[in-house]
This record gives C-alpha cells, structure tokens and sequence, in this order.
C-alpha cells in the first residue's frame, strides 16, 4: 500500500491563527484538491491526521467539524479522486491525550485502521508539532511552506526533513518516484 498522511490546516486548506471555525471559512488552498485527487488516481491513500483543538475550546462543535471534511471529501470526489481516513484530536493542549499532535496517536490510529507499518510514510505538515509527531513514529517528515510552514522553516528543522513549496509539489514528487 502506498501511503501518504497529511495534516489538514495549512496543508491541504488555509488555516488561521484564529482557527477555521465554520465551514464558510474552511478554504482549499491552491491546487490541494486536485493533488489528492491525482495521487489517489495514482493508487496512492490519502489519510488525514489533525488536531482540532477549537472543538474542546468552543469556537465549533463536532457536527461543524465533520462538515468541513464532508466538503473535503466531495472536492476530492468531483475531480476524480477518493480520500481515505480522516482522523482529528479535539483536545486542547492541557489535557493530555495521546493524540494530539506533537504526540503520535493520531499517525498510530491511522497505521491500525490500514494495518501497515509507519516507517518511511510520508507524513505531510506545515509545523514543528507534525514533524515531531511524524519522527515520533518513524514516518518521513515533509514540511510544505504553506500554512505556518514558513514560520516553522525558519526555526530549524529535524534531520532529513524534506521541504517543499506546498501539497502540489510533495505530489509532483511522488508521482514521478
């Protein structure tokens, strides 16, 4: 199985310091969807790992949440392509769960749910928590610019990052592997 996992904010949709709390502020970045949809044309499963934390604060409730990635999923569906498993921690930061990104659980949730190995895995984010998380398990971690990405460039990255202007380029990449 070829997989790739992403992080949602940033990476696939633009994400905001202030949260995206609706579904009207829930917005594809540049040529995401049309990446998805053309690495799972491809054969490639695309899962998605995210932390949500504006559930446990407030500013959105769960129903809000499962229709942004409704709407994530019928994107990818109109141009030909099938997302896989979409997987969100709605904890805050204090509340100490196993699966809130920088920790690991969510990448494990998703490695359970497909019974495949993690390492090696392209895990694809836009801060130092995704690449901590993706280390954590042995994935390959993979910064994409888009997002916090430049932020978190600039701060250093783990060994053997790879970095790449955003989700259309990292499936350029894969797609002439």
């Amino acid at each position: 199985m070829k997989l790739l996992i992403l992080d949602r904010d940033g990476v696939i949709n633009y994400d905001s310091d202030a949260y995206i709390k609706s579904l009207a502020e829930w917005i594809p970045l540049p040529g995401a969807i049309e990446a998805i949809a053309r690495l799972s044309q491809a054969g490639w499963t695309i899962a998605v790992a995210t932390n949500q934390s504006g559930v446990a604060r407030g500013y959105y409730d769960l129903a809000t949440l499962e229709a942004m990635h409704a709407r994530l999923r019928e994107l990818v569906a109109a141009q030909g392509g099938d997302l896989g498993l979409i997987v969100h921690c709605i904890h805050g930061p204090d509340e100490g769960c196993a699966c809130r990104k920088p920790k690991p659980g969510m990448l494990e949730q998703i490695a359970a749910y497909y019974g495949v190995a993690l390492k090696g895995v392209w895990f694809v984010g836009d801060s130092s928590g995704d690449l901590t998380a993706a280390g954590a398990v042995d994935c390959q971690p993979v910064l994409v610019k888009t997002g916090k990405g430049e932020r978190t460039l600039a701060k250093g990255l783990p060994a053997g990052t790879l970095v790449f202007d955003d989700l259309a380029a990292v499936a350029a990449q894969l797609l002439h592997l």
